[in-house]
């Protein structure tokens, strides 16, 4: 519990960089440039990080929920993300699973970034806040939005491998629709694999 006490404060101090930023049209957003290096002099503490499939700690753990939050709301904009990588491992079964799995942008300072582009013709601006219960965002725009965004989940499974463990698979596309609703089209957003930390299999009775 500790650990996730500190993700709140690492949360917020990461936020308060990243509130109010505005994206031109043409310009692109660096995660860890506009964070910068957490550490302890910033304030930021030690919080729980996923590593290689091992569970630890590190300073300024738990700042991937902030990057999945980005980089989840980003896919239901116009704008364009240009580097982002993928959770090496599943973690968790999909009980309450509310999102596709894969649709999350893991973070580790400095050498996995997300960055998005500005290819539209006016500004954006991120709006972020720790809630008590939940983080939260929106991206704002001087326009009205023009286009509705669903992301769906394409060729789903999961193969066994040749060292007995299980790896997941799934594509992801975005779904595009006008305002009233019309399907308009289908765009590939990319692929996801990773390593299952569980059983797949329910035990035999």
């Amino acid at each position: 519990m500790e650990w996730q006490r500190n993700k709140v404060v690492n949360l917020k101090l990461a936020a308060a960089r990243l509130n109010g930023l505005v994206l031109h049209p043409g310009e692109t957003f660096s995660y860890w440039r506009l964070i910068g290096k957490p550490t302890r002099r910033k304030g930021y503490r030690e919080g729980m990080v996923l590593f290689l499939g091992q569970i630890g700690s590190d300073v300024g753990g738990g700042l991937c929920q902030l990057s999945n939050l980005i980089f989840w709301m980003t896919l239901h904009t116009p704008l364009t993300v240009v580097e982002r990588y993928r959770h090496s491992h599943d973690v968790f079964p999909d009980a309450d699973r509310t999102q596709p799995f894969g649709s999350g942008a893991t973070c580790a300072y400095p050498h996995r970034d997300l960055m998005i582009r500005n290819d539209t013709d006016q500004d954006f601006q991120l709006c972020l806040r720790v809630g008590e219960t939940h983080l939260q965002g929106e991206w704002r725009a001087v326009r009205p939005p023009e286009h509705h965004y669903e992301v769906v989940e394409r060729d789903a499974r999961m193969d066994q491998a040749s060292w007995g463990g299980y790896i997941r698979h799934n594509a992801l596309y975005r779904d595009v629709y006008d305002l009233q609703g019309n399907f308009l089209e289908e765009q590939f957003l990319f692929t996801n694999d990773a390593i299952m930390m569980y059983s797949p299999l329910l035990p035999q009775a």
